[in-house]
């Protein structure tokens, strides 16, 4: 079984938080004026947003290269869709539009990344998430 980690550690002057996994980063805050958050960096909705289409077009350019087919451009719009307290994620949706080099049709390469897509095909079916005092 494959594992990926992450890690995340709070910036020093700051309330918020840098994220790293390997030699990539990024920084995780609240809006500004929200719990202390200057608005420094993504939160957790948006990071929830960046994962379903981040991964979703990953897997285009995979899918497409397993397919012998050479994908132009790009775009991935995703909404979250917030409610409760505590707030949690009710939905999420995605516009996707890609174009080939070729001018084909690109609707095989972005069904085929639907059904393969580990962060969208992840989310439907839940996963147990545990949290451990170190």
């Amino acid at each position: 079984m494959a594992a990926v980690t992450v890690e995340l550690r709070s910036t020093d002057g700051t309330e918020a938080a840098m994220g790293w996994a390997g030699a990539h980063t990024l920084v995780v805050d609240r809006a500004e004026g929200k719990a202390g958050g200057r608005g420094l960096g993504f939160n957790g909705a948006e990071l929830l947003g960046l994962t379903i289409g981040g991964c979703f077009c990953n897997d285009l350019r995979y899918v497409a290269h397993d397919m012998g087919i050479a994908l132009d451009a790009i775009s991935a719009t995703v909404t979250i869709e917030l409610s409760g307290d505590p707030i949690i994620a009710t939905g999420a949706s995605m516009r996707v539009a890609c174009t080939t080099s070729d001018g084909s049709d690109p609707a095989a390469v972005i069904e085929r990344a639907r059904a393969i897509s580990m962060a969208a095909n992840s989310l439907p079916r839940g996963i147990p998430v545990s949290v451990e005092i170190a």
